[in-house]
């Protein structure tokens, strides 16, 4: 056999020497397992936790977004109240408004329709309008002329106040209580109508009952004429022009 032949070398190994090839590998697989598994619970605690740190701040803006929109909505209705007060109120003033005319349109139709009413002098009724002071009130008493020509009507007016002082019936001329009163015949001298307005004062312990009025007219014609009014306080007068 030359040089050039082969030769077949057989080499033994150990039967332990498999057994720790075969386990390094196993060992090797197994540690790139765990570390795969590791990175990969890694991973989503760090999705879990991002997402629980984003949570709590979105909901804190949704929280301020829901109060800003609460507090809009709350000044919005603030404003819709106030609006409709207002407009209660306006309402209110035109309804009082178009009342007070009305009765200012009876009044003066009743003073140029005669034919409707008896002609002459007559009196509305006396009315009284409380003040701040429980024993002080505002008074007004409109004499007035219902005839087909209205000349000058001439005449005086007198005024008492009657009630009760402790267990007594007393009257009180008006000039008495009133200092707008300078003597209880009040001159009368109008074409139409005349005003009487003033302030008056009740004396200590006394309960007004009303009035007795005494209404004279000289002129165009002479007549006379007596009246009686409760004491009956209200809320306002009734419109009539001066």
């Amino acid at each position: 056999m030359n040089g050039d032949s082969y030769r077949t070398v057989i080499k033994q190994q150990h039967a332990r020497h498999r057994e720790f090839v075969v386990l390094t590998g196993l060992l090797t697989l197994a540690a790139a397992l765990a570390l795969g598994y590791f990175l990969g619970q890694r991973a989503n605690f760090a999705d879990i936790g991002s997402e629980s740190e984003a949570t709590p701040g979105s909901a804190v803006q949704d929280l301020k977004a829901l109060q800003e929109e609460f507090e809009i909505q709350r000044v919005q209705h603030e404003l819709d109240t106030a609006v409709l007060g207002m407009v209660r109120q306006e309402i209110a003033a035109q309804k009082e408004q178009i009342a007070n005319l009305e009765e200012g349109l009876r009044f003066y139709k009743g003073l140029m329709a005669p034919e409707e009413i008896a002609q002459g002098l007559s009196l509305r009724k006396l009315e009284l309008v409380a003040t701040e002071a429980s024993d002080r009130f505002v008074f007004r008493l409109v004499a007035q002329q219902e005839a087909s020509k209205h000349t000058t009507l001439k005449g005086s007016l007198s005024v008492e106040v009657f009630g009760r002082l402790g267990e007594e019936e007393v009257a009180y001329p008006l000039s008495e209580l009133s200092r707008d009163i300078e003597d209880n015949s009040i001159t009368l001298r109008f074409r139409y109508f005349q005003s009487i307005e003033g302030e008056l004062e009740l004396p200590t312990g006394f309960s007004p009952q009303g009035f007795r009025v005494i209404a004279r007219a000289s002129s165009p014609r002479k007549v006379e004429f007596r009246e009686q009014f409760p004491w009956e306080v209200q809320e306002r007068f009734a419109y009539v022009g001066k």
